[in-house]
């Protein structure tokens, strides 16, 4: 207690001292002194501790007010020298507002950059700025912020073009150049700097101030008392949940409090967690320790001062204060800047130096407060930016290893910084040649790196949990390299190159201690133990991939840079294989005539590495030199002459070997980890700087080398070379018998081997190999994709590479080579080739995988078939080689490979027995073609080409003298006609036909032009041929397709014959089945259709007959009262998609009443069905199964499953829906009726004599014990009613079980309580789903402007219908007592009755709900009812009672008319507007003054006939399925004539106004009762709405049409429990429009004993447990039922290529599709949610694990 009144005191003590506080006099006081440091201080130390931290709760306004008051206050006199509001105003106005807009992102946010614009991917615009802007008219990209950046509207740098927004746009005249501080009077300059450098040094002193108990010099306080804070860090090793229970157990505090703790303690980066003495704190602070250092290192706990504690409170509001002040003027910012970059008299560090040094120190919160700081302040300022930079890059190595060490995130670090200043081109380039920052850079990288092998190489096996973080987190200094070099130099100065090339050797360095690591050894006789670990390697290459291009790009910028960088690279790569010759042993390889020498190297049993980033850079330089032509323009200047290609050639050539050894096999043992790294270094993501360069590198060394010699070092390497060079290698394998699988391995690499032949003479698409631009080379990615198949714009995006900008060039190429097609209401929008660019298909394309491969070989074929041309794909013609890589084409034409092309012609001579494979002989036949194309090409281009390439003398030489083998087209000759291989026939074929082209041009370009005609004959002849060929081919199908189908159809006369009568049986039911379905006659003999009442049509027995199959059984069974049960798998839910009022207040379902349904439909419970039936028994069995093993599978596991099977839930047995009960199905009832029946009046009179009689039966049994005989007598049943007849129940045994099971189920669920079959409220609730889901269809059908028969799929009608029946039916299953008593009470609400009393007034009924009750509950007196009067009859007569009561309070809510034309209907509706207005002023008269003055007739009809509408409907369908009497064809059409044919069809007039007056003694003082009812008045009266008729449909909310406007409208939506803190997971309600904060502790609720998320408590009271979210930061639409379901679904938004972009990854614009927003409002009407997510959680068994309730 102590505690509090001290406390209580103090408030006291402080006002008596803060009354008499003057700012202006302590500013003029500080003017007067000298040591003005001292002044402050010494106020600080005596104000800050009275206003902070006086007790355990902080108290945030009261500080902020005496803060401004006594703290502020004086400064801001001090610095303006007058009235501070003043003052600042001034200097407001007199500021020129800065062109840059330097608005900080929040954490959220939209942010926009212009693809086409923008200097690189960092440059964004707000969202205001994005409107104003001339780029929203571009290729944009839009993402959400992950907060911290700031828009870069107005920095000229930042944009190509476009760099200011509408408001940021430079005024002309403004002379911006001049300093700001001009505008300042010396002494407001030297007042600024005084209080700036004194708060910002207070402000830096504080927050890097490590001592816990002491303050520094000159803010002691005046009086110091023992209290301390106990105070928790923020650390991001610990969960949540840690930290909650640390805390519970700690500081004693509740699970609530603790979750309130930690989420500040997450946001802010330090909490309070006690407050007290010393020893108090220390004894928590222990507590923490120990509970937390267990298996991590502790959570960081002090025990802090309360002064030091509100000194840095202070320091903080210090720090923002200064941030707003320098808002007001750039003059102010540019003194702040000053004063933070100054150093000290003996060049002692700046304060913005010492913040950043001790960054790593501080805490979250303190971090987030001075990083805005600089943003507002440097970052703003051109000149003070710049002086930053520099300041920056001096200490980035200091920086970047406090932060590897720190554990917070990078965007709480200031090293996060470097994206503001590295990404300004100038000063980028400023900060390599000053302050040399790229080599600052990779050696800090480098320097981090530490763990290597002998060789000096990276080494990151056996790496512990502590070097892996640490690698994470050293990957940002990469991110900051690329920011360097994103933007390339355009001019370079002597001081630039000589920088730049120290950072390239720097990165040469970096480069090569990558050459070669992680090798790998063969694993031969036992697999691999453990799997190495791979995946540093990878991701730090990954990482490098763009900066290895960059610096290429840059080097290609300047030929003097490029040729130093050239010959640096080399003598790197000459370093790395100064080991080379080592211990491998020189051999001599020789073949055909020729001789090399090489050295003896298995790949399959040496040290091999995947890693090769020197030669490859080596590779792209070379390809550059070629693309500059600085290689022919310098060439006395390059090393080319000291290269040694089988040097280059060796490591790439075994790199590519070793994935061809994989290929076939041979590494299985190796694990999985290699089969990885051979995936990525194919994969797109790396094959621009591994597999490609490595190709170069091929091409490269092959260019310089003998082709001979090449390719026999391949097939060294290969292992391949003793098979080839063999006398007798075309005899493969006819000695002896060889291993199996060793074949098999060979030939795969015999195939990989031709393919790399392939690929190292026809891979020309790279820039400075071949003659190509890179928009060629996108454009032959784009081909061989689509070749594929049709693509997605996202699906081609992800197979092409991208470039440091996150671009693939493909917007350039895409519409020459492809055509768009658009989606439709599902799917996504599709590019498929443009037919004239399959010409350009290649089928051994370098980057197709081989499945790839295979189905483009497949596609393209079929494709040719379709066009009924010949299906060979022969090579494309590739564009020409530069000089530099010219002689690659003699590979084709040299002795080696054509012996290897003739020795595999010659094996496929006879069939293969596995000594060759098909695909090796399509490779020849491939490389046969490319050689035939290169020559035609050098035949069309210059004369002397066409003598040196002669491919076709080549082929048609025979062998040498002593083994004569025939010649390559004499084996291709004899092979055309082989049997055997009649798949490569057409490209044999076109070989040999191509073979005869070429020889009559070279003979026409021989001999002179007269021979010219014959050559021209010759291929003519060749293509009549062929032609023939085809046609014959063709005829021989045709007339195979017309004998198969002739047998067929003699078959089907044959099958038919044989079983006639069956056939004969099928016709006669197909009629019939027609003939009911268009409902023809009815067997009445009345003409006109009716529904309801004596005249209403009446089924023949063969109508009612209805025979169904049990889906589990398959037998068949007539439906019968007295037969087996049968049954429809059925869902009953609560929904509110009707609701007009969400907000009505829980009820208490113990207490509940639901007998009477209010207009505005909160909620109601609608049960829907697959319409699959089954007999019970079959059901039971099955349910009871499903039960036995869900109790089975959670023994074993504890994940949900799709169903809740404690709740009844199971998936019907066919189709899989959700179910949770089942509904019986009921035959049509029989009925009678006699001609005479009395009229309302009589019926009204005999209703309420049967039910007085029934109050009196009543009254005699409650009181049997008491003398009370005088009350009965009077009151004598009516003629015919017997009250003690008890009603034989017609039903058999099972089908009164399910008539239980069924309405327990719809009152278990309908009321959310445990089920009860004697509850009387059990046939209310089904009466009332009956008439719910019957008025939720109606609603369907009119806003799908469906017809309302016919138009229904069958699953509905059979739900409808079973459900109707099944209505009138169920009041067997309860007392008859009860269901007279509800009857009683229903009908006194329209007839008044003394009896029952509490009875609602007429506008709180739902009529339809009114009108079912009443026929249902009605047989149940009927049944007593023995005097002849039909219950046809009752039900007409409570329909009409009903629609008058409907259409008197249809009038009395009906809303004024609108001031407009009196519309004059004819003649035709005359009578109808005088009987409305004649009813209207009777209602009028009765209520005195409840209602307005109408004068207009046509409008009160108007008003009647709208608002009546949907209830006729209503009533029509649920007659319909009650009576089974067809609906007239009218109401099979939308349209004119429904009005009619409702009324005809209902037996209504169709003026209903004449029941009233037709019956006026009786309705008349029943209207009169209905009006005098006090709630009536009290609701027209009343300021809540009421509710109107016809009721509007729901919708769900509007969206709008431009994505990015929502996550405005998200970004800005604060937590609304976390005071002020962004949700990081906002998502919208789609039903009612709700912002809720999802997914995080700070908005959990309890409901019904759990923790839920905001979404899931959300749905229950707006969507009685169904909801539809948007989830908005990740573009997804959430679907939730109840709590332990729901699943995610396609958002209704999507980009310009029609794809949805869930997560926002890619960025594209996104527009609003209503098909898809509609397709989403139809699950939610048709009640279809629940439905959705059980078959998405059947599809897809993750969803299933998700915590749904939590989100």
């Amino acid at each position: 207690m102590a505690a509090a009144e001290t406390d209580s005191e103090v408030p006291c003590a402080r006002c008596s001292d803060f009354l008499h506080f003057s700012a202006k006099d302590t500013a003029a006081k500080w003017l007067e002194v000298d040591n003005l440091l001292k002044e402050v201080y010494q106020h600080l130390a005596c104000f800050v501790p009275k206003i902070y931290c006086l007790g355990p709760n902080l108290n945030p306004q009261n500080e902020d007010l005496l803060a401004q008051l006594l703290l502020q206050g004086p400064l801001e006199w001090y610095l303006c020298g007058e009235e501070p509001t003043v003052g600042l105003a001034k200097l407001e106005q007199s500021n020129q507002p800065s062109q840059l807009c330097g608005h900080v992102f929040k954490v959220g946010e939209p942010t926009y950059s212009c693809r086409d614009c923008a200097a690189d991917p960092t440059c964004v615009l707000c969202m205001q700025c994005f409107l104003g802007s001339v780029h929203k008219e571009h290729r944009y990209r839009m993402t959400t912020s992950g907060g911290g950046g700031f828009c870069d509207c107005g920095d000229t740098e930042a944009w190509k073009k476009g760099p200011y927004c509408q408001k940021h746009e430079p005024n002309i005249s403004d002379s911006s150049q001049k300093d700001p501080l001009a505008n300042l009077s010396e002494q407001m300059i030297t007042r600024t700097r005084n209080v700036f450098s004194i708060i910002l040094k207070y402000a830096v002193h504080m927050l890097t101030w490590e001592k816990e108990d002491e303050l520094p010099e000159g803010l002691e306080p005046p009086a110091r008392g023992d209290t301390y804070y106990c105070m928790l860090f923020n650390d991001e090793v610990h969960t949540y949940e840690q930290v909650i229970y640390t805390l519970q157990k700690a500081v004693n505090c509740t699970q609530k409090e603790a979750v309130s703790f930690a989420t500040t303690v997450d946001r802010d980066g330090r909490k309070s967690v006690r407050f007290g003495d010393f020893q108090f704190c220390e004894q928590a602070k222990s507590v923490i320790v120990r509970n937390t250092s267990r298996q991590t290192k502790p959570l960081r706990v002090q025990v802090m001062h309360s002064s030091v504690v509100a000194h840095q409170c202070f320091a903080l509001k210090a720090l923002n204060w200064l941030g707003q002040i320098i808002k007001s003027s750039d003059a102010l910012r540019r003194i702040l800047c000053l004063v933070g970059l100054q150093q000290g008299p003996n060049g002692e560090n700046s304060l913005v130096d010492t913040l950043m040094l001790c960054d790593s120190k501080m805490w979250k919160g303190a971090r987030n407060v001075y990083h805005q700081l600089f943003m507002s302040s440097l970052l703003m300022d051109p000149k003070y930016k710049k002086l930053f930079a520099i300041q920056f890059a001096k200490n980035y190595e200091r920086l970047q290893s406090d932060y590897v060490k720190d554990d917070h995130d990078r965007e709480f670090s200031i090293t996060d910084l470097s994206v503001q200043m590295f990404t300004v081109p100038s000063l980028a380039r400023m900060l390599i040649t000053e302050e040399n920052l790229m080599t600052t850079i990779i050696q800090t990288f480098v320097d981090h790196l530490r763990h290597r092998d002998i060789q000096g190489r990276f080494q990151f096996e056996r790496y512990t949990a502590q070097q892996a973080f640490k690698f994470r987190r050293v990957q940002s200094l990469i991110g900051d390299l690329k920011y360097v070099l994103i933007s390339r130099p355009t001019e370079w100065s002597d001081q630039l190159r000589e920088k730049f090339l120290e950072g390239f050797e720097a990165f040469l360095e970096l480069l090569k201690c990558m050459q070669g690591m992680d090798p790998v050894v063969r694993q031969v006789g036992q697999h691999i133990e453990m799997e190495p670990e791979w995946e540093a390697a990878f991701t730090l290459q990954m990482k490098l991939t763009h900066i290895i291009s960059m610096m290429q790009e840059w080097c290609a910028n300047d030929e003097k840079v490029l040729i130093e960088a050239y010959k640096k690279c080399l003598s790197a790569l000459t370093h790395c294989h100064s080991g080379f010759t080592d211990g491998e042993q020189p051999i001599t390889l020789s073949m055909c005539g020729h001789s090399v020498d090489t050295i003896r190297y298995c790949v399959s049993q040496e040290k091999v590495s995947i890693h090769l980033p020197v030669s490859r850079l080596l590779a792209g330089l070379h390809a550059l030199l070629s693309k500059t032509e600085v290689a022919y323009r310098f060439p006395e200047l390059l090393p080319l002459s000291e290269l040694s290609p089988p040097m280059l050639i060796e490591h790439p050539l075994r790199c590519l070997v070793l994935c061809a050894q994989v290929h076939a096999g041979m590494w299985r043992r190796n694990g999985f980890s290699l089969v990885n790294q051979i995936y990525y270094y194919h994969n797109v993501k790396c094959r621009v700087e591994m597999f490609d360069k490595d190709l170069v590198m091929l091409q490269a060394g092959a260019s310089m080398m003998d082709p001979n010699h090449f390719l026999m070092i391949v097939l060294s390497r290969f292992e391949l070379y003793h098979i080839f060079s063999s006398a007798d290698c075309r005899k493969r394998y006819g000695r002896e018998n060889i291993n199996k699988d060793v074949v098999q391995q060979n030939n795969t690499l015999i195939e990989e081997m031709l393919h790399l032949v392939i690929m190292v003479v026809g891979e020309r698409y790279i820039a400075g190999v071949g003659q190509v631009e890179s928009y060629d080379e996108i454009k032959r990615e784009i081909i061989h994709q689509l070749c594929i198949r049709p693509m997605a714009h996202s699906e081609l995006v992800k197979a092409l590479p991208e470039n440091e900008n996150k671009e693939t060039g493909m917007e350039r190429v895409i519409d020459h080579v492809a055509l768009f097609k658009k989606p439709g209401v599902t799917g996504r929008g599709l590019y498929k080739l443009r037919p004239e660019c399959a010409k350009m298909f290649n089928l051994y394309f370098n980057h197709y995988s081989r499945a790839d491969q295979s189905k483009a070989e497949e596609a393209q074929r079929k494709i040719k078939r379709q066009n009924g041309e010949d299906s060979v794909l022969p090579p494309p013609v590739p564009p020409h080689f530069c000089p530099l890589f010219g002689s690659l084409v003699n590979i084709l034409q040299c002795d080696v490979l054509l012996g290897i092309l003739g020795a595999v012609l010659q094996w496929a001579m006879e069939p293969s027995g596995g000594h060759w494979s098909e695909s090796m002989l399509q490779r020849v036949l491939h490389l046969l073609g490319m050689g035939l194309v290169e020559e035609q090409q050098h035949l069309t281009g210059s004369t002397e080409d066409g003598i040196s390439f002669n491919f076709t003398l080549k082929i048609s030489r025979p062998g040498e003298a002593p083994g004569n083998t025939p010649s390559i087209l004499a084996l291709l000759e004899t092979l055309q006609n082989a049997p055997h291989l009649e798949v490569h026939k057409d490209m044999i074929r076109w070989i040999l036909k191509t073979v005869a082209n070429i020889k009559t041009t070279r003979e026409c370009t021989a001999s002179a032009s007269p021979a010219d005609s014959s050559g021209h004959s010759q291929e003519e002849t060749v293509r009549d041929k062929d032609k023939a060929e085809r046609k014959r081919k063709a005829e021989m199908a045709r007339l195979r397709r017309e004998k198969i189908m002739a047998q067929m159809s003699e078959m089907q006369r044959h099958f038919i014959n044989e079983n006639k009568d069956l056939f004969q049986q099928s016709l006669e039911e197909l009629d019939a089945t027609t003939s009911t379905s268009l409902e023809h006659s009815p067997s009445t003999c009345d003409s006109t259709l009716v529904c309801v009442g004596p005249r209403r049509w009446r089924a023949s027995a063969s109508d009612r007959r209805q025979v169904v199959t049990c889906i589990l059984c398959q037998e068949e069974q007539e439906i019968r009262v007295d037969g087996k049960a049968m049954v429809l798998a059925a869902f009953v839910q609560r929904s509110t998609v009707m609701s007009k009022n969400r907000k009505r207040p829980t009820y208490n379902p113990d207490k509940y009443d639901p007998l009477f349904m209010h207009p505005d439909l909160s909620f109601g419970t609608h049960t829907g069905s697959c319409g699959h039936i089954m007999h019970s028994h079959c059901w039971q069995r099955y349910f009871e199964a499903v039960q036995a093993k869900e109790q089975r599978r959670q023994q074993r596991l504890r994940v949900h499953t799709s169903y809740d099977v404690e709740n009844g839930e199971f998936l019907c047995p066919l189709c899989e829906c959700l179910s949770n009960t089942v509904i019986p199905l009921l035959p049509l009832t029989k009925t009678t009726c006699s001609t005479e029946q009395p009229d309302q009046r009589q019926w009204v009179n005999i209703t309420s004599q049967q039910i007085k009689a029934l109050h009196a039966a009543r009254k005699k049994t409650n009181a049997e014990g008491v003398d009370d005989a005088d009350s009965a007598e009077d009151c004598h049943p009516p003629d015919g009613f017997r009250l003690d007849h008890t009603p034989k129940n017609p039903y058999s045994g099972t089908i009164k079980e399910m008539l239980t099971t069924f309405g327990t189920a719809t009152y278990k669920v309908g009321l959310k309580v445990h089920p009860n079959e004697q509850d009387a409220r059990v046939p209310i609730m089904c009466w009332g789903s009956c008439a719910y889901t019957i008025q939720s269809i109606e609603r369907l059908l009119v806003d799908e402007e469906k017809p309302l028969f016919g138009s229904l799929p069958c699953r509905q009608n059979d739900c409808l219908s079973s459900l109707t029946r099944f209505g009138s039916a169920c009041w067997t299953a309860s007392s008859q007592a009860v269901v007279h008593g509800h009857f009683i009470r229903l009908l006194a609400a329209l007839v008044p009755d003394s009896q029952v009393e509490n009875t609602p007034c007429i506008l709180d009924i739902d009529m339809f709900h009114m009108l079912v009750s009443l026929v249902l509950s009605y047989p149940a007196l009927h049944c007593l009812d023995s005097s002849g009067m039909s219950e046809d009859a009752a039900q007409l007569h409570l329909l009409h009672l009903v629609t008058i009561a409907h259409i008197v309070q249809i009038l009395l809510t009906s809303i004024p008319e609108e001031v407009r034309m009196e519309q004059e209907s004819g003649g035709a509706e005359r009578e109808e507007e005088e009987s409305v207005c004649l009813l209207y002023n009777t209602l009028r008269r009765h209520l005195s003054s409840g209602l307005h003055e109408v004068t207009s007739g046509w409008h009160l009809w108007h008003c009647v006939k709208t608002g009546i509408l949907p209830y006729l409907r209503a009533a029509a369908l649920f007659f319909h399925y009650l009576n089974g009497a067809p609906a007239p064809p009218e109401l099979h059409a939308v349209g004119v004539g429904e009005w009619e044919a409702l009324c005809g069809y209902l037996c209504l007039p169709s003026n209903p106004l004449q029941l009233y007056y037709n019956n006026l003694e009786l309705l008349e003082p029943l209207l009169q009762g209905w009006c005098s009812h006090p709630g009536v008045l009290q609701a027209l009266q009343s300021s809540t709405a009421l509710i109107r008729f016809p009721r509007e449909s729901n919708h769900l909310i509007e969206l709008p049409e431009d994505y990015s406007a929502l996550i405005n409208q998200a970004s800005s939506f604060t937590c609304p429990k976390s005071g002020g803190d962004k949700s990081r997971a906002p998502t919208l309600c789609l039903v009612c429009g709700a912002m809720l904060c999802s997914q995080s502790y700070c908005c959990q609720t309890e409901l019904e004993g759990d923790d839920v998320g905001a979404c899931t408590a959300h749905t229950f009271t707006c969507g009685a447990g169904v909801g539809i979210f948007l989830r908005v930061r990740e573009s997804q639409v959430l679907f939730l039922a109840g709590k332990t379901k729901g699943c995610f679904y396609a958002p209704p938004y999507l980009d310009d290529y029609g794809e949805t972009d869930q997560g926002l990854r890619r960025g594209n614009p996104l527009h609003l599709c209503q098909e898809r927003y509609r397709k989403i409002q139809k699950l939610w009407r048709q009640h279809s949610i629940t439905e959705e997510i059980g078959h998405a959680q059947e599809a897809n068994q993750t969803l299933v694990g998700i915590d749904w309730q939590h989100l």
